[in-house]
């Protein structure tokens, strides 16, 4: 019985959590509240036993009264900005936490998750999840020609249309400078080659502002489709081959690590040439 009533109190007084400020104003109420009547239930019982063993030194009905009127209000106020202050810094120290997690989880420049959140989002699909990677064709020269700021820019760019374009609960980050991969969770590769070929097509219209000129850049994607048993290095290992051969023949393309072997020239581009006119933008 006295376990049982110990629990019960613990349970009654434990502040938890907070979604919000006002939560922690509620709960401190609602809690201060069970401790006034706790309280005025003391304070009554201890006139009585006062009384039973005549060691009351006044008469009952005014003692009861004094209580009454001074013992729930005192407790009430005392417990509410005792468990006001606590669960203002309890909810400071959660709101911290999620953003120490949240900032150990999201690459800053990009707004993306960063490489390690993203291999863990993979082992949490248990393999079951095609891979897409992108990177940006010719992007040291964008920093050696326009400096490193414009480079940033460049980056933080990409990364808002890969976002958009991958908008369906797919898993989009930033694994390296500018390299971007995309989890792909849903048996559907006929749908990832026309996102991955959308994205291509959508940073190649972009112009991106680099003080008074305008940078226009393109991105290269390597696909391996659904992995089944297979683990993220070896799924990785397959789109970083499919990105190489984009790369190696002519970038701003997509290519599919599962077509790579079947055509003589190495690779086959789902994504059109463009124009030579197009093409020539920045070397490197």
């Amino acid at each position: 019985m006295g376990n049982a009533t110990r629990n019960w109190i613990v349970r009654q007084l434990t502040l938890g959590e907070f979604s919000s400020r006002r939560a922690v104003v509620w709960r401190a109420v609602w809690m201060a509240a069970k401790i006034a009547m706790l309280a005025y239930g003391l304070n009554i019982c201890a006139h009585f036993g006062l009384v039973a063993f005549g060691l009351l030194p006044y008469d009952l009905f005014p003692a009861l009264v004094i209580a009454t009127v001074l013992t729930p209000p005192v407790s009430f106020i005392v417990a509410v900005i005792a468990y006001a202050v606590v669960g203002f810094a309890i909810y400071d120290l959660g709101v911290s936490r999620s953003e120490l997690e949240r900032i150990s989880r999201i690459d800053m420049l990009s707004g993306l998750l960063n490489r390690r959140a993203f291999q863990k989002a993979f082992d949490d699909s248990h393999g079951d999840a095609s891979l897409v990677l992108f990177d940006i064709d010719r992007f040291k020269a964008v920093n050696d020609t326009f400096g490193h700021s414009a480079g940033d820019d460049v980056i933080a760019a990409v990364a808002e249309v890969i976002r958009e374009t991958f908008a369906d609960g797919e898993i989009c980050a930033r694994i390296g400078g500018e390299e971007f991969a995309v989890l792909w969770s849903r048996d559907d590769a006929r749908t990832i080659a026309e996102r991955a070929e959308l994205a291509r097509q959508r940073v190649a219209a972009l112009e991106v502002a680099a003080g008074e000129r305008r940078v226009r850049i393109t991105i290269s994607g390597g696909i391996a489709d659904l992995a089944g048993a297979r683990g993220f290095n070896e799924i990785f290992s397959e789109a970083d081959r499919a990105l190489y051969v984009a790369k190696a023949s002519g970038r701003n393309r997509i290519v599919r690590h599962r077509d790579i072997d079947s055509l003589s020239t190495g690779a086959i581009v789902l994504s059109p040439v463009l124009h030579p006119a197009h093409s020539e933008r920045l070397a490197g």
